[in-house]
């Protein structure tokens, strides 16, 4: 089912499938979402919980056992629930049950509120611990963005522009091992806030910069400076993402709280790095907010 909302001349469509953002177009209908074309990706702006990436030989142990956890966890296959409703918001809920015990030995309740005010989407991420001992989970976002954005230009127009100037790098992605190399660095931010576009930056999948000050980013034009801003201050790091070797039009914004496998972890989950906890009876929320450049 199609939840839509809409506020100031700007509308967004959410997937009760996932819970996925499918649209979000400004007062003139541009759209701003990929579309789910699979001839590139077939998703758009996936849920990650409670695992962030794959796990390695996408098995991991909770207390001793060892459970399939599929990549970015099972919410993109998961009906979930409105719980909320006006012409502005929706609210999506997802309780654990039998169909995540198979991969996700804890008790939970995760909720996706869509907002639309002034023109800004807000998405609140936010998990509740309804059992009588702790739970441990990784959460992030992953929404998919056309680029280009604007008629006759070309994904090596765009930059990423960040709210602060950083001296960082990102963390390769080994293909063979399918892990996180801690070792092995890719892309460099060496006291600057932008980073030029180009489909070679993804050769070896996403570019994770797992150190950033940042909490906001644009994907702009570098002309016009048109494009999208997206806002992560509940989240430690992020990553960015397109398929590689098709030129595919789109770029996903991926903040996150936790990543796939890293070579510096063994197979529990508990030891995860970015890993999240939540006493029996806590919540806790996650904002990501999409803005219209």
């Amino acid at each position: 089912m199609i939840i839509t909302i809409k506020e100031s001349g700007y509308t967004a469509a959410i997937d009760t499938l996932g819970a996925q953002l499918i649209s979000f177009q400004d007062p003139d209908k541009k759209e701003y979402i990929w579309q789910r074309n699979p001839e590139h990706w077939k998703n758009c702006s996936p849920l990650l919980f409670p695992a962030v990436g794959n796990s390695r030989n996408g098995k991991t142990c909770f207390d001793g056992v060892v459970y399939d956890l599929p990549k970015h966890g099972f919410c993109r296959e998961s009906d979930f629930e409105v719980t909320g409703q006006s012409d502005r918001e929706a609210v999506f809920r997802l309780t654990s049950g039998d169909a995540t015990k198979k991969y996700y030995p804890y008790d939970f309740v995760l909720t996706l509120a869509y907002r639309l005010e002034n023109g800004v989407l807000s998405m609140t991420y936010q998990v509740l611990n309804p059992q009588t001992s702790d739970i441990y989970y990784c959460i992030g976002a992953h929404p998919g963005f056309n680029c280009p954005l604007e008629d006759g230009a070309v994904f090596e127009d765009y930059l990423l522009e960040f709210e602060q100037e950083e001296n960082t790098v990102s963390m390769v992605y080994d293909l063979e091992a399918m892990e996180f190399d801690v070792n092995r660095h890719r892309v460099t931010l060496s006291s600057t806030n932008v980073l030029p576009l180009s489909y070679d930056l993804f050769d070896q999948d996403a570019v994770y910069f797992d150190k950033i000050r940042s909490r906001r980013v644009a994907l702009i034009h570098r002309e016009s400076r048109r494009g999208v801003e997206v806002s992560y201050p509940g989240f430690s790091s992020v990553a960015f993402w397109t398929p590689y070797g098709n030129r595919a039009p789109l770029l996903c914004v991926e903040p996150w709280n936790g990543s796939a496998i890293r070579s510096d972890e063994d197979d529990t989950f508990t030891k995860k790095h970015g890993l999240q906890t939540l006493k029996p009876g806590e919540s806790k929320s996650y904002l990501l907010q999409i803005r219209v450049l």
